[in-house]
């Protein structure tokens, strides 16, 4: 029987590989046409970062470089071990371009000292640097001393090589021509270990790949995952208890786990890692990509794209198809999450007809910006096709207004009185039904509702059966009017397509499963209710006072169908996707006691309301 060591190994591999995608090998072997060079490169304050370059064989023309930093590692180290694949995709990799790697500064075979999300300095002076001054110092070097390139660089990346890639936007060398920060971080209060100043304690794992810093260059991994006494993580998380109680697993010298606990609301700690503030006068063309069901960063690709509009003059497009997170970069035929089946070849549609043409446009042809690709291009998760439009949110949207009214009715008008559930600490409502142990969560975003509805402490709300699509576009915004009989409370909205009963299975309905009457949930979110007013200023309720609670639902495009209802469902509890609340309040959860942890009468008025944009 396989440990479970082994087990969070190998899931760490397929999540956070170089190009964060598992590709199914094919008869094309990198060896045969292209060589490989590994050099350590200096930067301005003498540090070295590793970096393997793969160059073509067929010196006869030059070529643009693609290049990807990363944390994850550029194995596999050696220069006669080379990578299956290499690049973005099969497509550019086929064609020929220059190929690079990097270890980002203080991991894995770079020197240096690592930071987690390492702050921007503008204006710097002298040998100050960050991951800025690293992505130029690193394209000078390459553009200078790599034979045959043609002076033209493009970086991408998936996760956190996103982040970098949008790093590398900043303060950009004179090279860089073609940028694509795929479900890129933009800030980490708001994407992966935090969403709205909850902790997502199913994340908490993966701060072991984070968390240890090393003393010089190593191949291989100096941290390791923790062996978990159980394949129930609901259970396991539930008898913890208190998250103090988790520091038997991670001591002080897991630097991460120590920031996560003396940084619990967004201070200058959080808010200087933040990239999107500083996101304006991009030159680089920009590509930006995401998953519509991406559970980890789902926040930083819309953000990405929309600072970069707001705030530039640059050639820049947006990507959204129905993935989860790197789905795009695979080659698996049929797309689906979870139970939702999707189509075929989609992501090898991206890959071949969007993704390569964007590079080779701005690195091997006119770079005129006329690429033939519309601004925006995001897949109907409903409908289940693409759309193409000139802005987002897409021109002729209307704002509706639904309340959750009386009778657990989603109606136009307001209703009267409330609704209220008892939420307790000790029961929690679980994220999903399946009873695992995951490295990262990914298959709850499409999960089937119907185990949440059916629980008291979730409150329900849906329209009558639609007669006619409605197809919803861009922000969904959660208005509620809430009153507890505590001091603090977590507040999760989602936003369900409950489907008709004639829906057929598909192969991908799992075996305990019926897709009629699924209740698909298309958007999710959570606010944890101190943080109502200020992320930086948490403040408690007062008790059983009605009071607001605002939550942004990440953009949608998702066409609720005829026969369809659309349905909202409330709760204060999503274990353990998120950590538990102790409804009263404490200064900092991270070290919240056992007593702290009560049960509460929670209360949503019916003049809540749900904010969408309907496209016309």
């Amino acid at each position: 029987m396989r440990s479970v060591r082994f087990i969070l190994l190998r899931s760490m591999l397929l999540l956070y590989t170089i190009t964060a995608c598992s590709q199914e090998r094919g008869s094309y072997n990198v060896k045969d046409y292209y060589t490989k060079k590994e050099v350590d490169i200096v930067m301005r304050d003498g540090v070295k970062l590793h970096t393997t370059i793969y160059s073509p064989k067929d010196t006869s023309k030059e070529y643009p470089i693609l290049m990807q930093r990363t944390p994850y590692s550029s194995v596999p180290y050696g220069p006669k071990e080379f990578k299956d694949k290499i690049g973005p995709n099969e497509f550019l990799m086929k064609e020929g371009n220059i190929i690079v790697y990097q270890d980002v500064r203080g991991r894995w075979m770079s020197e240096g000292v690592y930071d987690n999300m390492r702050a921007y300095i503008p204006n710097k002076k002298g040998k100050q640097f960050d991951e800025a001054s690293d992505t130029y110092d690193t394209i000078d070097w390459l553009v200078k001393n790599v034979a045959n390139n043609n002076g033209k660089v493009g970086t991408w990346g998936i996760s956190y090589p996103g982040f970098y890639a949008t790093y590398s936007l900043l303060d950009s060398h004179p090279a860089l021509k073609a940028v694509s920060p795929q479900a890129c971080i933009g800030d980490f209060f708001f994407d992966d270990f935090h969403h709205n100043g909850a902790y997502l304690l199913s994340y908490w794992r993966v701060t072991a790949l984070f968390g240890y810093e090393k003393t010089k260059p190593v191949s291989e991994a100096w941290y390791k995952f923790t062996d978990l006494p159980s394949e129930d993580q609901y259970q396991f998380f539930l008898d913890s208890g208190p998250l103090s109680n988790l520091d038997q697993y991670y001591k002080e010298d897991n630097v991460f786990w120590t920031q996560l606990k003396e940084h619990p609301n967004y201070d200058d700690f959080w808010q200087k890692r933040g990239i999107i503030q500083h996101l304006e006068n991009i030159k680089p063309a920009v590509m930006t990509v995401g998953g519509l069901f991406d559970a980890e960063d789902l926040y930083g690709p819309f953000e990405t794209y929309e600072n970069i509009e707001k705030r530039s003059e640059n050639y820049n497009i947006m990507v959204f198809g129905p993935w989860s997170h790197g789905d795009w970069a695979r080659t698996k035929k049929r797309q689906a999450i979870g139970n939702i089946y999707f189509g075929d070849d989609i992501s090898q549609t991206f890959q071949r007809d969007i993704e390569t043409k964007f590079f080779n446009h701005f690195l091997k042809g006119q770079g005129d910006e006329k690429t033939g690709l519309p601004e925006i291009q995001i897949f109907d998760t409903g409908k289940k096709e693409w759309n193409a439009y000139k802005s987002w949110p897409p021109e002729g949207i209307e704002k509706k207004t639904f309340y959750l009214s009386n009778n657990e009715s989603l109606t136009a008008t307001s209703g009267t009185d409330f609704s209220e559930f008892v939420s307790d600490p000790h029961k929690p409502v679980p994220y999903s039904e399946d009873i695992k142990m995951v490295f990262t969560p990914r298959k709850y975003m499409t999960d089937d509702q119907r185990f949440a509805a059916r629980r008291p402490d979730v409150l329900v709300f849906e329209t009558s059966v639609l007669t006619e699509d409605i197809t919803l576009s861009g922000e969904v915004l959660a208005k509620l009017k809430v009153a507890t009989t505590g001091t603090d409370a977590d507040w999760i909205v989602k936003l369900v397509d409950v489907h008709p009963n004639d829906v057929k299975d598909t192969q991908e309905t799992q075996e305990y499963l019926k897709m009629a009457n699924y209740h698909m949930m298309v958007r999710s979110e959570v606010m944890r209710g101190r943080f109502r007013n200020d992320f930086s200023k948490p403040e408690p309720f007062i008790p059983n006072q009605k009071t607001d609670v605002n939550i942004k639902l990440q953009d949608i495009h998702h066409t609720f169908k005829k026969g369809h209802k659309i349905q909202v469902q409330v709760q204060s509890t999503w274990f353990p996707l998120i950590d538990l609340n102790p409804q009263t309040y404490v200064p900092n959860i991270f070290k919240a006691n056992e007593s702290d942890f009560t049960k509460q009468t929670h209360k949503i008025y019916h003049d809540s309301t749900i904010e969408v944009s309907i496209l016309k």
